[in-house]
């Protein structure tokens, strides 16, 4: 038995006892094949209820901080979070970016599942942010389909991202595939990266409900 199942065979229940997750379109995700889930981050627990909700395992970029804590608490953490699919990687400095996207593209070229926050961070506010370019570039140089989904509630359960979990019903909601093979080639085209990323992300905003802000999420931040 794999980690994950086991995790998700322990675990499992207990996130659907505290959280009652209501998840609506899993149809849409593909059985088999390079999928990439792109969906808005309201809060820390998004990455622990996402891998819990899908059939198939998801692979995503999380900070290296998490698997690298000390005493009986980072332990755990480094054990669930690589266990469901959490591939660690410093994202701080000129190579953090370019080091995520080539890992997304390899777990894409070995036929697996990768999910991605297009936002790059945590709403600082709820509202929906601009996405970065990285997602067009992943589905354009695999080919992999975007399955849009949005997590509504999650903020609520863990306001900040800090503290306690409480106890709240949360919904996952998936999008119909999307496919961008008209644009084979293009990878390296600016306009056509963004055209793509704000596809998606009008995807996202539609299914999720949020405000959209055309600004970066990082920019909001720092100017608050």
């Amino acid at each position: 038995m794999s980690r994950f199942v086991l995790i998700k065979a322990v675990l499992g229940p207990i996130m659907r006892l505290m959280f009652r997750p209501q998840v609506e379109g899993a149809e849409h995700i593909p059985g088999d094949g390079p999928v990439i889930l792109a969906g808005n981050h309201l809060t820390f627990i998004d990455s622990m209820i996402l891998p819990l909700v899908c059939d198939r395992q998801v692979f995503f970029i999380g900070k290296d901080e998490y698997v690298t804590g000390k005493g009986v608490k980072g332990r755990l953490m480094a054990w669930f979070f690589t266990g469901v699919g959490m591939i660690p990687v410093d994202r701080d400095g000129g190579r953090g970016g370019v080091a995520a996207l080539m890992t997304g593209r390899r777990v894409l070229e070995d036929g697996r599942m990768f999910g991605i926050y297009p936002e790059g961070t945590r709403s600082p506010d709820g509202r929906l942010y601009r996405g970065r370019t990285g997602i067009a570039r992943l589905t354009l140089m695999t080919g992999a389909p975007v399955v849009p989904f949005a997590m509504i509630g999650t903020d609520k359960i863990q306001p900040g991202g800090a503290g306690l979990p409480r106890p709240r019903r949360v919904t996952v909601r998936f999008g119909e595939a999307m496919e961008f093979s008209r644009y084979d080639g293009m990878d390296r085209d600016r306009y056509v990266l963004r055209a793509v990323t704000d596809s998606v992300m009008a995807e996202v905003m539609r299914l999720s409900g949020q405000e959209y802000v055309d600004m970066y999420a990082t920019k909001a931040k720092e100017a608050a």
